[in-house]
């Protein structure tokens, strides 16, 4: 996909709820294309996944399902949704920093231990999110 489509589809996939803006989407593209994980095409302007890309997401692709998961539970319980949104996604970024900048370096252990790091954060997500709006846990295994 283009940097334009990629907005539109983040659009599509919330329901209108969040477009990230070219500003977000586009730097993040780049580290992505330096990191080795994406190239782009020069005749169309579209991004595509390398074969470590594919690797990575692989590997990721579990993570992806919980996070889609615990966002679509935040983003249904307005305010406090709101800020414990804004925490996650610090929390994930922080994280994806940490994992791109040694997934090279890391053996298979290594990486089932990040794993089941960001399963247990997203798990205290759940806990925090039952506790103070009442609603019920969603699963994140």
């Amino acid at each position: 996909m283009t940097g334009k489509e990629i907005i539109d589809k983040a659009a599509l996939q919330s329901e209108g709820r969040w477009r990230p803006s070219p500003g977000l989407i586009y730097p993040l593209l780049g580290r992505l294309v330096e990191e080795g994980l994406i190239e782009e095409r020069k005749e169309d302007g579209r991004y595509s996944l390398t074969k470590k890309g594919l690797v990575i997401t692989s590997d990721l692709e579990s993570f992806g399902n919980i996070f889609q998961k615990q966002l679509d539970v935040v983003m249904r319980v307005g305010s406090l949704g709101k800020f414990v949104t804004m925490d996650l996604l610090e929390r994930v970024a922080t994280i994806g920093s940490a994992l791109s900048s040694n997934l090279d370096r890391m053996t298979a252990e290594e990486r089932e231990k990040y794993r089941e790091f960001l399963v247990n954060e997203l798990k205290k997500l759940d806990e925090q999110e039952k506790n103070g709006t009442g609603k019920e846990k969603v699963s994140v295994e």
